[in-house]
C-alpha cells in the first residue's frame, strides 16, 4: 500500500536558502524532488496546481504544528503511544535508535517506556 507523505523544511524552500535539516530514509522510498522555480511555473501555468499546491503546505503546517505541541505539552510516554497508534505498521520496523531519536528520547528511555507498557 503507497502512502504519500511530505518531508520537507518549508521555510528554507520558500527563502530558497540551505537547510539545517536532513532526511534519512530507512526504507525503499520514491522521492520526488521539485525545484522552487519550477513548482512555480506550474503554479503560474496550471492555477490547479496552485491549490494543490497550499493544500500541501496546510498538511506540512499541521504535522509540524502537531509536532512541535507534542514536544511541549506531551511526555515521552505519550509521544510513544501516539507514534504507535499513528503508525500501526510502521513502529515493530523501525530500530529502536531510529525511534527513540524520533521521539526526542534516549535510547534507554524508550526501553523503560516499553518495559512499563509491557508490565501492564
Amino acid at each position: 500500500v503507497s502512502q504519500s507523505r511530505y518531508a520537507t523544511h518549508y521555510t528554507a524552500f520558500i527563502t530558497r536558502s540551505p537547510s539545517n535539516y536532513y532526511f534519512q530514509c530507512i526504507e525503499p522510498t520514491i522521492i520526488v524532488n521539485i525545484s522552487y522555480e519550477h513548482i512555480q511555473a506550474g503554479y503560474d501555468k496550471y492555477p490547479i496546481f496552485e491549490r494543490y499546491g497550499r493544500l500541501v503546505a496546510e498538511a506540512v503546517l499541521q504535522f509540524q504544528q502537531k509536532r512541535i505541541e507534542s514536544f511541549l505539552f506531551e511526555t515521552a510516554e505519550q509521544r510513544y503511544l501516539d507514534f504507535i497508534k499513528e503508525n500501526p505498521d510502521l513502529f515493530n520496523r523501525v530500530s529502536l535508535s531510529h525511534l527513540s531519536s524520533f521521539l526526542g528520547i534516549e535510547r534507554q528511555t524508550l526501553t523503560r517506556i516499553r518495559q512499563k507498557l509491557a508490565k501492564g
